[in-house]
């Protein structure tokens, strides 16, 4: 039955098939029902840099922290060492995300620019069999498959958005501005980033024990990485508590290795100064 769709789209015939056939996929297209609907994900538009920037500076300069605190050096050289990478990896982290949108950008606009060159040079039979296909491996039945083909081959610009579709990609997003990516990365860096810091600002007036102001840092660490632990389960329509463990689960062992090597290096290579 497929066969006999493709040979006629080959030879650029409309296809109307009789409801009594059916592919032999017939039932590939049906979707289960579930009792009950699943958890929609929230769809912030910078989610994933709020979220992957602010990760990366709480673990990354709580880690910092752990090292210098098991090396004994001061809480000034800590605020010191501290606030210089946290603003230095901030603007490699926002400069990294903008390059990065606007690449994936760029691409995007140049595959839909050869596609629809493509489209409107080269647009045949061919290009409707793969739709075909397409459509058929997605569980589609070859009636209903060749009859939304027929009716995209009528429109260059579905067919555009279809070829790109097929091979992964996404038209570019005219609203997307890489500058605002690039921009909230490095915002949500620097302030989630601080929050290992703040500790040993706040407690000046009450203490001069810098262990005492390491503790305050894990506490404070802690509740950050918590907060993006819910939020990433809030974004994702994940379990909260499982996914605020995994967070904290991975803050602590990237602190621990850290605080580990800090250890290590001052007793046991000897770097003491």
């Amino acid at each position: 039955m497929a066969d006999a769709a493709y040979s006629r789209l080959v030879e650029g015939e409309e296809i109307i098939i009789g409801a009594e056939e059916t592919s032999n996929n017939s039932n590939g297209g049906y979707i289960t029902k579930k009792s009950e609907r699943p958890k929609e994900p929230w769809k912030g538009e910078y989610a994933k840099s709020i979220l992957y920037a602010g990760l990366d500076a709480i673990v990354t300069c709580f880690s910092l922290i752990s090292s210098i605190s098991a090396s004994r050096i001061s809480s000034v050289d800590v605020l010191v060492l501290g606030f210089a990478n946290l603003v230095a990896d901030g603007i490699s982290m926002g400069f990294g995300d903008f390059m990065s949108s606007s690449s994936e950008k760029d691409v995007a606009a140049k595959e839909q620019a050869v596609t629809e060159w493509d489209v409107a040079n080269h647009s045949g039979p061919e290009e409707l069999v793969e739709l075909l296909r397409r459509y058929q491996a997605l569980g589609m039945d070859v009636n209903d498959a060749t009859t939304v083909v027929n009716i995209f081959a009528k429109y260059n610009n579905i067919l555009v958005h279809e070829k790109m579709m097929a091979h992964g990609m996404l038209q570019p997003d005219e609203a997307e501005k890489p500058w605002k990516n690039g921009l909230v990365t490095f915002a949500a860096f620097l302030v989630f980033g601080s929050a290992p810091l703040l500790s040993f600002i706040i407690l000046i007036p009450f203490t001069n024990n810098d262990s005492v102001k390491f503790v305050g840092a894990c506490i404070l660490s802690a509740l950050a990485l918590a907060l993006l632990g819910a939020a990433k389960a809030k974004i994702a329509g994940q379990n909260y508590a499982f996914s605020v463990a995994v967070t904290l689960f991975n803050g602590a062992i990237a602190a621990a290795a850290a605080y580990a090597l800090g250890w290590a290096l001052k007793n046991i290579a000897g770097l003491e100064n």
